[in-house]
């Protein structure tokens, strides 16, 4: 990344505040709603990865950490009051992640094994498909949810598969999790279940000799933290009243990225 002018910088500071937004404030996305935009800056998804990799790590344990300390605060005081304990009343919804996670590990596997052998716009040009499908789904506000076990188990597997190859599986995945998991679980349990897909990525970026661009995280850890900030106020909102207005400007958005994606990936 030493070799990009001024303005490429900013662009990618921007963009990871972007980024620190969306996953704060959805509880996923931080990698699919920024991935496009930087891929678009410098075509080369092992430059990005190993960014998005660690800062991943560093708040999906962050909020997971808070969504505990706050719910063991509920906890004492509802035993203050004499409640019962409620069966959900935790913040992680340990039995299905469980699952779903021994649905997803070999796919997982095999897509690490994919990014570092296929070429760079094969897996570029994958990215950006999925994501013009699924930012079409948000333009028609009909996001892909299921109640059946069969494609439940096909779109885990294929979120799996995904998510080894660009971090970018997060929609496939949660159109599962949604129907399983309660709600007030849902984001602390994607946090989670992101933690452990994207630690196996790190092993394979260490073995495979990846540069971890450690220098640039001083920089950009610092940018995802400010839209972390201001995406919590979104979650804050978004908890109370649904927003299809805002999934509808992201899926414009990234629909008109990505065009521009594959045109300069495929016909430049």
């Amino acid at each position: 990344m030493e070799h990009l002018l001024w303005w490429q910088y900013a662009l990618i500071g921007a963009i990871f505040i972007w980024s620190g937004f969306v996953r704060s404030g959805l509880g996923f996305g931080g990698a699919v709603l920024a991935l496009p935009f930087l891929l678009l800056v410098k075509n080369d998804p092992l430059l990005f990865l190993p960014i998005i990799s660690v800062h991943l790590l560093v708040f999906s344990s962050w909020i997971a950490w808070q969504g505990a300390k706050k719910t063991k605060q509920q906890a004492i005081l509802a035993a203050e009051r004499g409640e019962a304990p409620k069966e959900e009343q935790g913040n992680i919804a340990w039995g299905y992640l469980k699952k779903a996670l021994g649905i997803m590990i070999v796919p997982k596997l095999i897509g690490v094994f994919g990014l570092l052998t296929l070429p760079g716009n094969i897996v570029t040009g994958v990215i950006f498909v999925i994501v013009a499908i699924f930012a079409v789904s948000y333009i028609l506000n009909k996001p892909f949810y299921t109640n059946n076990k069969f494609l439940d188990t096909i779109f885990l597997m294929l979120g799996g598969y995904v998510s080894g190859t660009s971090l970018i599986g997060a929609p496939l995945i949660v159109s599962v999790f949604a129907t399983k998991v309660p709600r007030h679980q849902l984001r602390d349990t994607l946090f989670v279940l992101w933690f452990i897909l994207v630690m196996i990525k790190m092993i394979s970026f260490l073995i495979a000799g990846i540069d971890l661009q450690l220098i640039h995280q001083l920089w950009l850890l610092p940018c995802a933290l400010l839209g972390h900030v201001f995406g919590q106020k979104l979650h804050n909102r978004i908890q109370k009243a649904e927003t299809p207005v805002f999934f509808q400007f992201i899926g414009w958005a990234l629909l008109i990225v990505c065009g521009f994606g594959m045109y300069s990936t495929f016909m430049l």
